[in-house]
């Protein structure tokens, strides 16, 4: 006599929850995340008595001169020969582009004289020298 067994047994991953888990890693994932704001060169800025304040940072390309004489645009590294291609391109697409040179206080003056000198090449003659006030320290 054979027997004929009624309930089968079903191998089903069950993914109904699925959905769920993977939403909540994505919101762990976004609220653990740090952004960095600026990784560019550590410069540490010189003091100055008198000093403007850029209102508009939207027209505002920032250009780093670190101690070891790094030259950092936008967070990037750049060699000093790539300074003025890069400037102009920036340029092109907002031509009323301001440069902030930040240098740093133990930077040497002549490379950053062959920074200003690549950007007087493309004709950026909008350049702006971050410094930090004496009362700020």
């Amino acid at each position: 006599m054979k027997f004929i067994r009624k309930a089968k047994v079903g191998s089903a991953i069950p993914t109904a929850s699925m959905a769920d888990i993977s939403f909540l890693l994505l919101v762990f994932f976004m609220v653990s995340t740090v952004f960095v704001r600026y990784r560019g060169v550590p410069v540490e800025l010189p003091e100055a008595e008198k000093i403007e304040k850029l209102e508009s940072r939207r027209n505002v390309l920032q250009v780093w001169v670190s101690s070891e004489g790094i030259v950092s645009i936008e967070d990037r590294n750049i060699a000093l020969a790539e300074v003025g291609k890069v400037v102009h391109r920036h340029m092109t697409v907002n031509p009323r582009l301001i440069i902030s040179l930040r240098g740093d206080k133990d930077s040497e003056f002549g490379v950053i004289s062959d920074v200003m000198e690549e950007l007087r090449k493309v004709e950026a003659l909008r350049v702006n020298f971050s410094t930090k006030r004496e009362l700020d320290q």
